[in-house]
């Protein structure tokens, strides 16, 4: 019974550490230099590093140009209640509308759709040891959140976007404007 618990042991362990040098080798593809020359191909808005850093704040730039995430729970819109549009926090695209958010239970924003099929860019994402979609902004290609195919009808999406990617139009000045 002992060489097996130790044999289980080494075995976790060496699963482990292949685990972690994956992710490690994940990342180090993710460098804010990496990011912004992919994104600098093919989205509009071309901003420099130092532009982003400008118009950005801290936590934002972490979340939008390092493909960064904040905590559940503690982002300024996981649970607004309010009628709104949802605008990229980085150039101002409307991305989802207060009508297809819904309470996920994860502790961020989550949006069954997009405002349109074009707001919104889709990247495959192979960090920390898994696969997912990653959501972009389809202007200035700031990472906003993920999607995943859990959420309710009538799509079955769940958009899990980051607080700090968004900016809130109440919809009273959302109409003002228009």
């Amino acid at each position: 019974m002992k060489t097996f618990t130790w044999m289980t042991l080494v075995g976790c362990l060496m699963a482990f550490s292949c685990s972690t040098q994956a992710q490690q080798e994940a990342q180090s593809t993710t460098t804010p230099a990496a990011t912004a020359a992919v994104e600098s191909e093919s989205f509009s808005l071309k901003l420099t590093e130092a532009e982003w850093r400008e118009r950005l704040t801290p936590s934002q730039y972490h979340v939008m140009r390092v493909k960064g995430t904040e905590r559940a729970f503690t982002g300024t819109y996981w649970d607004n209640k309010k009628d709104g549009a949802y605008v990229c926090a980085g150039c101002a695209l409307p991305l989802f509308a207060s009508k297809t958010k819904f309470r996920s239970g994860t502790g961020w924003p989550s949006f069954w759709a997009p405002t349109d099929d074009e707001a919104v860019a889709e990247s495959r994402d192979a960090s920390y040891g898994m696969v997912r979609a990653e959501v972009l902004c389809s202007r200035c290609g700031s990472h906003l959140g993920h999607v995943f195919e859990d959420g309710p009808k009538p799509t079955g999406l769940r958009y899990c976007i980051n607080s700090a990617s968004l900016n809130f139009v109440p919809e009273d000045k959302a109409k003002a404007t228009e």
